[in-house]
């Protein structure tokens, strides 16, 4: 049974940057196949896509925010990281980390999902 834990600050002050850390057990990051993905749910809104670190180590971004995304991983932990720079209180929301089955297939493995809240 694979599963995921978020962890990092649940409030950033705007104009910092956020950042998080997914911690992956029960299954490896560089397993063939997977995209190891975050995403986000603000307030109201429907879930946003925000990029994404393949097995081979690639990465792939939202092109909406992908000036200000950077997804990286430590192997030796078994954890992805997202940094998210820049922040303004449009980026607070529910982030999830996610295991991604590819574009159009769905994630098949969520972590529970922390709220981070960008606010002075």
């Amino acid at each position: 049974q694979v599963q995921l834990q978020e962890s990092g600050p649940v409030l950033v002050n705007p104009s910092q940057t956020l950042s998080l850390t997914c911690t992956v057990s029960g299954g490896s990051l560089t397993t063939n196949s997977y995209c190891w993905s975050w995403v986000r749910q603000p307030p109201g809104k429907g879930l946003e896509w925000i990029g994404c670190i393949r097995y081979s180590g690639t990465t792939y971004y939202s092109p909406s925010l992908k000036s200000r995304t950077s997804i990286s991983r430590d192997t030796s932990k078994n954890q992805f990281t997202l940094q998210l720079s820049s922040v303004t209180p449009e980026d607070t929301a529910v982030y999830y980390c996610v295991r991604d089955l590819g574009v159009g297939i769905g994630y098949d493995y969520w972590g529970q999902g922390t709220q981070v809240t960008v606010s002075s």
